[in-house]
């Protein structure tokens, strides 16, 4: 009769205490009956490796549950002390800065417009310098989101080219911590993915609409990339009668439909949905056009990867906008079936997506250390 095998005691360690980490930073305070409920252990374990946890400063006491029958039982957290990350989403005009802890939990933020000068490390650097004044514990790390393609070392190619990443070094030496670089879009639809409109799909592909037009692409519940980040950069897909090479939604793309309507060329998409939304008749025929583009865009998309749905996010889920996808989708349903959601998100998918991605790195971060027996990890607050 064959024997189990027995691994190391210092690697059963390590599994049973990231099982708890896991759980405390998951649901918050527990008593030891509620992590050996959720984690299946037995009482001795879990006493043994709150012990551990608690030796190396990484739990806390945190009160006691007098709600339960008979004594009451002492609760154990996350130490709050652990250290935090830094969520920063950037777009063409402004930096927003969450300091996040390993809960989830937001500690500080700050958003503020980039100067004429545009020295975007130095400003991002100041708005982090400004969080952690109201926070304690060591800055870890930080996960940037940018507009533009992000190559797989972490480099950028955005309108002024590529930067060989020199833009991730120089914000790892202003802040003094790893840096990690992810395309905008992409942060977006890991949100969806997460806890969005996503959250249900095998796969989808999310549609953002702000100043320009990106996709990401989520097949198989992963996120895809692309062999050099390039996928999902769905704003210049060819339609005719445009031009190869030519945007086909953005900015610049409004401002010329603007021009051959008779409307306001200064004026933002946003205005142009909202008085589309008021019964505008020049505005309808605007948005009506976008409309149109962002579904030739989705049958394009369509044949090649064919996703459970495409998810709307950024100004192109506004509600006049929506409609006109809509019945533009409608018109093709016999010969190509598509289907869209609204983001759970809207603008703000970017930033939930980052703030998620800064929390769960900052988890595998200070877990991985505090359960490596030959890392001399620091007492919290030291």
């Amino acid at each position: 009769m064959s024997r189990p095998l027995a691994g190391p005691q210092s690697l059963l360690r390590s599994l049973n205490g990231r099982a708890i980490l896991e759980r405390l930073a998951d649901s918050g305070p527990q008593t030891r009956a509620e992590l050996m409920a959720a984690t299946g252990l037995s009482r001795t374990a879990v006493t043994q490796v709150l012990r551990m946890l608690e030796a190396g400063g990484a739990v806390a006491a945190a009160g006691v549950d007098r709600g339960a029958r008979g004594p009451a039982a002492g609760r154990v957290a996350l130490h709050p002390l652990l250290g935090v990350a830094a969520a920063v989403h950037v777009d063409h005009h402004a930096a927003h800065v969450v300091l996040v802890d390993a809960t989830g939990t937001v500690r500080a933020e700050q958003h503020a417009p980039f100067p004429s000068s545009g020295d975007r490390v130095g400003h991002i650097a100041g708005l982090v310098a400004s969080c952690r004044e109201s926070t304690r514990g060591p800055l870890h790390l930080a996960v940037v989101g940018v507009p533009g393609i992000v190559t797989a070392d972490g480099g950028i190619r955005d309108d002024q080219g590529p930067d060989g990443g020199a833009f991730r070094s120089a914000l790892q030496t202003a802040l003094g911590c790893p840096v990690q670089v992810e395309n905008d879009v992409n942060l977006a639809a890991l949100a969806e993915l997460t806890a969005g409109a996503g959250a249900e799909l095998s796969s989808f592909a999310l549609f953002l609409l702000d100043d320009d037009l990106g996709a990401g692409i989520v097949i198989e519940g992963l996120l895809h990339r692309g062999f050099s980040g390039v996928a999902g950069e769905i704003m210049y897909l060819p339609q005719s009668p445009l031009p190869i090479g030519a945007p086909i939604v953005g900015e610049e793309v409004v401002h010329d439909l603007a021009l051959g309507l008779g409307l306001d060329v200064r004026a933002p998409l946003l205005a142009h949905l909202e008085a589309a939304q008021q019964g505008d008749e020049k505005a309808r025929e605007l948005v009506a056009e976008i409309g149109r583009r962002l579904v030739v865009a989705a049958g394009t998309v369509a044949l090649v990867l064919d996703p459970e749905a495409f998810i709307l996010g950024g100004e192109a889920a506004h509600p006049a906008l929506v409609e006109a996808v809509d019945r533009v989708a409608e018109e093709f349903a016999a010969q190509l079936p598509l289907r869209f959601l609204v983001s759970a998100f809207g603008p703000e998918a970017p930033l939930v997506g980052v703030v998620g991605e800064a929390a769960s790195a900052l988890r595998a971060l200070v877990f991985s250390r505090l359960l490596t027996p030959a890392a001399a990890t620091p007492r919290p607050g030291r």
